[in-house]
């Protein structure tokens, strides 16, 4: 279901048409740019340990994998430009996070030993806090499912000069 609340972005007002002629504020539309890839290595830097290391360089390949799957379909779909760099990133990141977490939970188990005995992994929360995020992502970027039924495509017509068919 679409958020009666939020209103549409201008690149959906547009390709849906605007039958009521409401203004679409300029300053709303942002300039599309073909975004390149980051240097993942800015993010998740060289170690000199070698396990944070080999994490560092699976986070690297996974965020540029994802990075490499979602550009393509955002610059069709939503219209993506400069202004959204950063969210696309944080987006990547969150993945590569999730990844990160979810093999040291493989690893380690749900439960680990502390000093004060048995206790929940931590990356068990932090993998609910980047799941949380991006879902956040997600729904801004029109990924999901949910969000894309929300656009609607104009339907063609052969005679659409009378207002009234």
């Amino acid at each position: 279901m679409a958020d009666r609340y939020r209103p549409k972005p201008a690149v959906q007002q547009a390709r849906e048409g605007n039958p009521s002629k409401t203004r679409i504020r300029e300053g709303v539309i942002a300039p599309r740019a073909i975004l390149t890839e980051p240097d993942w290595t800015e993010v998740f830097t060289h170690s000199p340990d070698d396990a944070t290391e080999n994490a560092n360089a699976r986070c690297r390949a996974v965020a540029s994998a994802e990075w490499r799957r979602l550009v393509p379909v955002l610059e069709i779909t939503a219209g993506i430009g400069e202004v959204d760099y950063s969210t696309v990133k944080d987006a990547c990141v969150c993945v590569a996070r999730i990844d990160q977490t979810e093999r040291d939970l493989s690893t380690r188990g749900l439960l680990v030993t502390a000093e004060r005995g048995t206790v929940k992994n931590g990356a068990a929360t932090i993998a609910a806090q980047y799941r949380s995020q991006l879902s956040r992502y997600i729904r801004e970027l029109g990924l999901s499912p949910s969000s894309r039924t929300a656009i609607v495509s104009p339907e063609l017509d052969d005679d659409d000069t009378d207002i009234w068919d």
